[in-house]
């Protein structure tokens, strides 16, 4: 298994190294661009859409850009007009040093097709940099003896410039002495020697001072001096002898500071101070200065600081041994640099595309570059990411690689892929790099909103404030963004029975519920309606929810007396025979209680009468019995006051008012006692129609009955003297209504009769039967008693 594992990557990489050849092979030459070094950012280096031959805005839908080794940003591409701008200055010193052609390669890079140009900027010298002496003294010790003609080698100038700009000549002050030579080494630089023109003459003068300029060929010129101190001494005859001309050495890049490199050794056939020998570098580099340390007695070299072999692969160093008369030898020092693999591959990220829609085909996510700085087997390198991803590494030209997708992605399943690109190099022990990119897949509109229910029971009590909260409902959206933005609505009922948009109202944002107006359990108990959640997707999906509203009561209502009427109609006076028995039924308080439930449990209580030991009142049913035998001694009217009270909390009241006369026999009429006062009672809507209703059903048989009522009054007008003080402005009520104890009325029927006596001619006022017309609420199944009432009778 390991070594299938080792197989695959080992044929990637042919793959990819032939494809790389083949396609360099084929490589068209590079386009150039030029730019003079030290000019502004943002200046102008030449149009990309020219050189390529495009259309300027094809490099904008191709996303054109441009891409350096290293990641480094020279330039900009201003992909509307083609343009390449400087993004920063360029300092050709200090990016080719001191070679003669400063080429800076890069790619332009397009898409849609992928396409890679090979393109290579040029980087002009100015004369920016004068020329500079390292040592701004020179010494010399030169015998006296020294013929003329003799040459003697100066330290030469630095000017960090190239061709026409870089050091062209030497000059030296005037004198008699000495004067300059230029000599061209094979390295195309330029050495000043010290040329004896007359002999020396140590006791004529001992010291000669000279100034030695060196002018470059820029335009202005620049220069640079040095003095030369020329020590006249005594004659040596012998100058020192290197024991190799040329060393050659190999150290490792990882070798410490301070190790030894090599020892040179020179040597002297004079004898004292003339035979001792002094090392010193001879027209040392800046870079060779940095790097080594000649120990100067003993010619052994030193490593000052790390060596790299990616920044310089071989030194060439000049070593000069001097005696103590001045006399001199050189010799070369190659030192080369092993290489070792200790750079790990870098990647460059040229395009990174994120996020990337959902169920798209293959896509392509981003391209990037990998590069090395080592060399051989240590500078190759092969590419890979994790194996569980549904994406895939295509390679390129030039160690490009694109990233593309396998196929549709689900966002839904997974929202985003954290990516490793592991880059390893071939070299012992291998080196790699991971580059982890993050690629968010952007949502579409596939999922529709869901409630949390697909029917929801609120509960809303009646009498409730406008606008109030009541309930919520939520949906959600597994889609992100404004695809899973839900705005909620009502939907119109399908029947037209209630005006759904009048009593309720959502949030479309979140799904609250409020009751814009007040609700009457007694007029509606529930009902129902539809709710939709939309997305804010294009094109948008949508669910609905069944609401079911149930009203809960409260106690509201205060109970309703139907018999005897409290609304300021003639009263009626129930009578009783003074024969009459105890617990003679004289009558039956009646009401109801529009409320629900034990809110509309209904109590009775006899509060004041005018006898309280005559009567007795039924808590639960409203019945009014005697409670004794009656007197010749008891008053003929009797008022009984008595609270009707429900089982709310909290309770509800109404007072009603009972009359009762005491008569010989129901042949007996009766009139309003002239005490009683009128009661001024305001009209009950509900009970002006019940009256009109019943009068309406009731009004055929009145007329059946009437004579018969007539001759009756008339046979016992004589009898009514004993209570002709009665006036006739008190109201009683014009009929009654048995109810049991739970409010039910009951199937019998009754009538009542109620008469109007003026200037002593009577008139019917209204002739009606009692039906059972109420609803009836939950758990007060009250019915009428079996037993008919006797007959009242309304005068006035």
């Amino acid at each position: 298994m390991e070594r299938k594992g080792t197989m695959i990557p080992q044929q990637r990489q042919v793959l990819f190294l032939l494809v790389l050849l083949g396609v360099s092979g084929a490589a068209p030459e590079p386009e150039q661009f030029s730019v003079v070094e030290e000019m502004e950012r943002g200046s102008f280096v030449g149009n990309v859409a020219k050189a390529l031959g495009l259309e300027v805005g094809e490099l904008s839908n191709r996303r054109g850009r441009v891409s350096f080794k290293g990641n480094k940003e020279y330039l900009q591409l201003n992909r509307r007009t083609g343009d390449l701008i400087l993004r920063e200055k360029l300092d050709r010193e200090e990016l080719c040093g001191p070679a003669e052609s400063c080429v800076l390669p890069f790619k332009i890079l397009l898409e849609n097709p992928f396409q890679i140009v090979r393109a290579e900027l040029r980087v002009q010298d100015i004369n920016d940099h004068s020329p500079v002496f390292l040592e701004s003294e020179i010494l010399l010790k030169i015998p006296e003896s020294t013929s003329p003609g003799a040459v003697f080698l100066l330290e030469n100038a630095r000017d960090l410039d190239v061709g026409n700009n870089s050091l062209q000549n030497y000059t030296i002050s005037p004198n008699s002495l000495f004067y300059i030579q230029i000599r061209d080494s094979s390295e195309s630089r330029r050495y000043p020697e010290l040329v004896l023109d007359e002999t020396l003459d140590r006791e004529e003068q001992s010291e000669v001072t000279l100034t030695l300029t060196a002018v470059d060929g820029g335009v202005p010129p620049r220069s640079g001096t040095a003095q030369v101190r020329v020590v006249v001494v005594d004659i040596n005859d012998n100058a020192p002898v290197f024991t190799q001309s040329q060393y050659e050495v190999q150290i490792l890049e990882d070798s410490c500071i301070g190790s030894k490199v090599v020892t040179v050794l020179a040597t002297d056939l004079d004898m004292g101070n003339y035979g001792e020998i002094t090392y010193k570098f001879l027209y040392p580099s800046e870079n060779i200065r940095k790097t080594f340390d000649l120990k100067e007695k003993l010619g052994e070299l030193y490593l000052r600081e790390k060596v790299d072999f990616e920044l310089t692969q071989s030194y060439t160093i000049n070593i000069q041994a001097t005696d103590g008369g001045g006399l001199s030898a050189e010799c070369t020092v190659i030192v080369q640099v092993i290489d070792l693999n200790d750079n790990p591959p870098e990647l460059t990220m040229s395009s990174l595309t994120s996020p990337i829609p959902e169920n798209s085909p293959e896509t392509v996510v981003a391209v990037f570059s990998v590069s090395d700085l080592d060399s051989g087997e240590n500078g190759k390198m092969v590419c890979s990411i994790q194996d569980d991803l549904p994406f895939a590494l295509k390679p390129s030209i030039e160690n490009f690689y694109t990233l593309v997708t396998e196929g549709a992605l689900d966002r839904e399943s997974r929202a985003q892929y954290n990516i490793t690109i592991t880059v390893m190099d071939l070299g012992s022990p291998r080196l790699k790099s991971e580059h982890n990119i993050m690629v968010l897949i952007s949502d579409v509109n596939d999922n529709p909103p869901v409630f949390s229910q697909r029917a929801y029971e609120l509960y809303l009590g009646e009498n409730n404030s406008p606008a109030l909260h009541f309930g919520s409902v939520s949906a959600s959206d597994r889609d992100s963004g404004i695809n899973a933005k839900v705005t909620y609505s009502l939907l119109p009922p399908k029947t037209g029975d209630m005006p759904l948009f009048s009593y309720i109202s959502i949030n479309s944002d979140n799904g609250h519920l409020y009751a814009l107006r007040s609700l009457d359990y007694e007029a509606i108990q529930t009902f129902q309606f539809t709710v939709r959640a939309v997305d804010g997707g294009s094109p948008s999906l949508s669910s609905e929810a069944l609401i079911q509203v149930v009203v809960l009561d409260e106690n509201d209502n205060s109970p309703f007396v139907l018999y005897p009427l409290q609304n300021g109609t003639a009263p009626c006076n129930d009578l009783v025979p003074r024969a009459a028995e105890p617990g003679y039924l004289v009558t039956k308080v009646v009401a109801v209680d529009r409320d629900w439930g034990q809110n509309s449990w209904l109590s009775y209580q006899l509060l004041k009468a005018t006898d309280p030991g005559l009567f007795t009142l039924l808590a639960h049913n409203g019945e009014v019995h005697t409670a004794r035998p009656i007197s010749d001694r008891d008053t003929i009217k009797h008022k009984l006051l008595v609270l009707v009270k429900d089982n709310g909390q909290p309770p509800l009241s109404t007072m009603a008012t009972l009359n009762v006369l005491l008569v010989d026999g129901f042949s007996e009429p009766y009139m309003q006692f002239p005490d009683a006062p009128k009661e001024q009672m305001q009209t009950d809507s509900l009970t002006t129609y019940l009256v009109i209703s019943l009068a309406s059903v009731s009004f055929v048989f009145l007329v059946s009955v009437i004579t018969f009522i007539v001759i009756r009054l008339w046979k016992r007008k004589k009898d009514a003297t004993d209570i002709s003080r009665f006036t006739s402005n008190a109201p009683f009520p014009g009929h009654l209504v048995d109810v049991s104890g739970t409010g039910t009325l009951s199937q019998s029927y009754q009538y009542e009769v109620c008469l109007a006596s003026h200037s002593g001619t009577s008139e019917f006022k209204f002739l009606k039967p009692i039906v059972p017309i109420l609803p009836t609420s939950q758990g007060n199944e009250d019915s009428f008693e079996n037993s008919s009432l006797r007959n009242s009778f309304c005068f006035n």
